[in-house]
């Protein structure tokens, strides 16, 4: 039986997973132009929830008794589309459904002989193109550099870390369990890292860790372990706001330390970005990884979920950071 995953109602804090309703729904009728498409994998990410909120942002909110929706790797199964075949692997943004049509539309075909096709979600999808533009555009590091990463052990700061390295710098890495510091050392090739659950003193770990400063900051997390990163930067320092998952689930914002003196202070820019800047250039950002991951510059870490069924879990256990790497979702 043919299955979604709703939006069932707006999530107060951190999402549950009465928030959400798996549903059955009949197979759908395949019609001339479409193809017929069997889910694979499912991305699940930090972002998907601010769409769950009722309010602006730089992407369109998701609607109540409607489909969540986000990057999966479909199989199709059948083709009444000359451009696709029976057998292709495509990924794009579509429906949290296991079977579903399309038209062909906005989805690309990703070659299983590459890389695993749940690799396509991570490193070769929009977590390693955020890392790899937000760092190289935003970030303009530079050989000798010192760099720090929050959320050092996900999808994208564990990217982050590895192109900082190809590029020359000191990398730091923030993590939130021992074991994920250790691997931040051990496989992505981190010169130092901290563990911000166990650190009584954020911007005093970050001194020691950096005794040069930081150049470079990579912020995937926000609120008080960027206020002790900050404290460290050094002049002309640039500050890439790539995420603030501490922050997501908060019903009123917290009141930190005021950025501007210390942005004046240094001369330092703060920037702000989503991949979706950088669209036209996504095809020559993937060429790049994917040619570091066959020098084996690069390696990645998943966190796979078994189970069309578990997707909302998943989704849910990124906000205790029970992932290691990319969180996705093997559906078959």
């Amino acid at each position: 039986m043919n299955k979604e995953i709703l939006l069932k109602k707006r999530p107060d804090g951190k999402p549950s997973t009465s928030d959400f309703e798996i549903r059955e729904i009949d197979e759908p009728q395949l019609n001339d132009g479409e193809i017929l498409l069997e889910t694979q994998y499912i991305s699940v990410d930090p972002y998907l929830r601010g769409r769950m909120k009722d309010q602006k942002s730089y992407i369109e909110p998701f609607k109540l008794e409607e489909p969540m929706s986000s990057a999966l790797v479909v199989k199709v199964t059948q083709s009444k589309n000359d451009s696709f075949n029976e057998g292709d692997f495509l990924m794009g943004n579509l429906p949290w459904k296991k079977i579903q049509t399309s038209n062909g539309e906005n989805l690309r075909k990703v070659d299983a002989n590459q890389a695993p096709l749940s690799a396509y979600l991570g490193i070769l999808g929009m977590t390693g193109l955020t890392a790899y533009f937000g760092l190289t555009d935003i970030g303009e590091p530079k050989e000798g550099e010192t760099i720090v990463v929050s959320g050092a052990a996900g999808a994208v700061g564990s990217v982050v870390g590895q192109i900082a390295k190809i590029k020359g710098l000191k990398t730091i890495g923030i993590a939130g369990s021992d074991e994920k510091v250790q691997m931040l050392k051990d496989k992505f090739g981190y010169d130092e890292a901290v563990n911000y659950k166990t650190t009584q003193d954020m911007a005093k770990a970050i001194k020691e860790a950096a005794p040069n400063g930081v150049d470079v900051y990579f912020d995937n997390v926000g609120g008080e372990v960027s206020d002790g990163v900050l404290a460290n930067i050094n002049h002309f320092a640039r500050i890439i706001n790539c995420g603030a998952i501490s922050l997501y689930n908060e019903t009123e914002m917290p009141t930190g330390p005021r950025v501007e003196p210390i942005l004046v202070k240094n001369s330092a820019k703060m920037q702000g970005f989503i991949v979706r800047n950088y669209q036209d250039q996504f095809q020559d950002g993937i060429k790049q990884l994917a040619t570091w991951l066959q020098e084996d510059k690069l390696k990645f870490e998943e966190t796979i979920v078994e189970g069309f069924e578990n997707t909302p879990q998943a989704f849910i256990d990124l906000f205790d950071g029970k992932n290691k790497g990319k969180m996705v979702v093997k559906t078959s």
